[in-house]
């Protein structure tokens, strides 16, 4: 792919996205289906997803940023509901679905059948954790989706592989493969734990920010390279490496984090959006490779497929809710307040996407013996009809599904009271150790210092408590609201101030600089307040 290529699809793909910003379409259905649309216009230079960049490439930083951004405390409660997902869904679909397009595509031997299941039995990290920030799900729902999309691909991975090598003609066996399973796993899950203490004992002592976010960049790159150099997991050991890094982050310098957060949310922006793009731009593809199957066998095989794989998740997640319910006094009571509202959300959010793409182009074009690997072409086409179907019929319907099951919301009040009360904690704990400071000598400070000291605590204190009181009757706006408006006006107004004084050459550039950067930094902490 040229470098032209690369840079037409990285802009146009951000600007569709922003463009999705100001309308009610989720960025990545509009990504999808412009994409789509695009494959076949003239001058559309030809996207080819290639395995070798999007899983070594693309897939350790997505999965990274979705790790990081996901709760340890959260995901250790689910565990039983999440692996339950991740690896026995993933395992049933991949059966269901290599079973029943076994038995309706004439010629197709189960084992192809089978690499085929593996292929699009993982919904994706992407799209579910956009799902999730978009449509703002009850936690606990979130919490099990999210941890299902960080782990099922290195499960599903595992099966392709497992199938592939027993569809090429490698003599492999269910104990081997079965065993292959384990060491993968296993093996993954090592190698993160191994990286992850030094990782994160170099990004609390390196003590420059530009390295520590240059390692940063590196980490997920380096986990999976490190793990699939030993044939284990690097899904699992980016997965890993990233859960403890997040948990720490708060040991990690205030520089870093600010810095941190920035660059890789610029870096999720331009993934998430390409990656969405290059989906719908492999119509035209894979179309064109059906070779001896007929567009019209092949979109019958096609509904057979989407039809399997949205009704097997349902089939598993009903009675993976209830019955270990039934079962277990202990699971009712670690796990109230499930309804069948629950399963129906968690079961119609499965939506496939990049990486399922990813591992259907890597399947080999010969066998062991030189034959071609059967119904090849098929296989990517029902992939490709897979993905698209459940991120358009699944991603468009479910906001509309979710308001009509009228799931329970966070109530806002309630969430601003919690961060008051433990605002108010810190904030006592805060003026307490001032006290200590103050009383030694060689902490002396001046009084109006001092005071500005105290007086930026009481504040923090007092901000949340503020936004459960009353509001301006002229302005519809809280007396903290006000404040966070005011203060970034008298910033703006320090601003225009610093750059006059530059034109009239009374300040150089590098102080105008200095002098910016510590108003930006202040505003960035009014509009993330007032974000929150």
């Amino acid at each position: 792919m040229e470098a032209l290529s690369v840079v037409a699809l990285v802009a146009a793909s951000a600007a569709i996205a922003g463009i999705a910003r100001r309308t009610v379409v989720p960025a990545p259905l509009l990504l999808v289906a412009v994409g789509l649309v695009a494959s076949y216009l003239p001058g559309v230079p030809e996207y080819t997803l290639d395995p070798h960049i999007v899983l070594p490439l693309i897939l350790p930083p997505l999965l990274h940023i979705a790790a990081v951004d996901s709760s340890y405390l959260d995901l250790r409660a689910n565990i039983r509901p999440i692996a339950l997902l991740s690896v026995g869904y993933t395992l049933f679909a991949t059966l269901v679905v290599g079973w029943v397009a076994h038995l309706v595509v004439p010629g197709l031997p189960l084992t192809a059948a089978l690499v085929l299941g593996a292929v699009v039995a993982p919904p994706d990290a992407v799209a579910a954790t956009a799902v999730a920030r978009k449509l703002r799900l009850p936690g606990r729902i979130t919490t099990i989706l999210q941890g299902e999309s960080l782990v099922n691909d290195a499960t599903a991975i595992t099966a392709y592989r497992v199938a592939l090598a027993a569809a090429v003609g490698e003599g492999i066996t269910w104990g081997e493969g079965v065993l292959m399973f384990l060491v993968a796993a296993a093996g993954g899950i090592g190698v993160g734990l191994v990286l992850m203490v030094p990782i994160h004992w170099l990004r609390t002592h390196l003590g420059e920010p530009l390295l520590q976010n240059t390692l940063s960049l590196l980490i997920p790159f380096v986990a999976y390279a490190a793990a699939e150099h030993v044939h284990a997991s690097g899904v699992l050991a980016v997965v890993v490496v990233a859960l403890f890094l997040g948990h720490r982050s708060w040991q990690v310098d205030f520089a870093t984090r600010l810095q941190e957060e920035a660059v890789w949310r610029m870096v999720a922006f331009i993934l998430e959006s390409a990656v969405f793009a290059l989906i719908g731009l492999q119509l035209a593809h894979v179309v064109r490779g059906l070779g001896s199957f007929s567009v019209r066998e092949a979109a019958w095989y096609a509904v057979v497929v989407f039809v399997v794989v949205v009704v097997s998740r349902f089939v598993w997640v009903f009675p993976g809710t209830f019955v270990p319910r039934m079962l277990s006094k202990r699971i009712r009571e670690r796990e109230p307040g499930v309804d069948w509202r629950t399963p129906v959300i968690v079961g119609w959010a499965g939506m496939r996407g990049v990486v399922s793409l990813a591992i259907a182009f890597s399947i080999p074009i010969l066998t062991a013996d030189g034959e071609p690997f059967p119904a090849r072409n098929l296989i990517l086409f029902l992939t490709f009809t897979t993905v698209i179907g459940t991120l358009v019929v699944q991603g468009l319907s479910l906001p509309a599904l979710i308001r009509a099951l009228r799931l329970p919301e966070r109530d806002p009040r309630s969430v601003t009271l919690a961060e008051a009360q433990a605002q108010s904690e810190a904030s006592r704990a805060a003026e307490q150790r001032l006290e200590e400071l103050v009383a030694d000598p060689g902490n002396a400070l001046p009084e109006p210092l001092l005071d500005r000291l105290r007086t930026v605590l009481e504040r923090r204190r007092n901000s949340p408590w503020e936004r459960l009181g009353a509001v301006n009757p002229a302005t519809g706006e809280s007396a903290d609201d006000t404040y966070r408006r005011l203060t970034r006006e008298v910033i703006q107004a320090e601003r225009e101030v610093f750059v006059r004084l530059r034109d009239e050459r009374r300040i150089d550039d590098e102080m105008m600089r200095a002098l910016l950067r510590r108003l930006d930094l202040e505003e960035a902490a009014a509009y993330r307040e007032a974000a929150d």
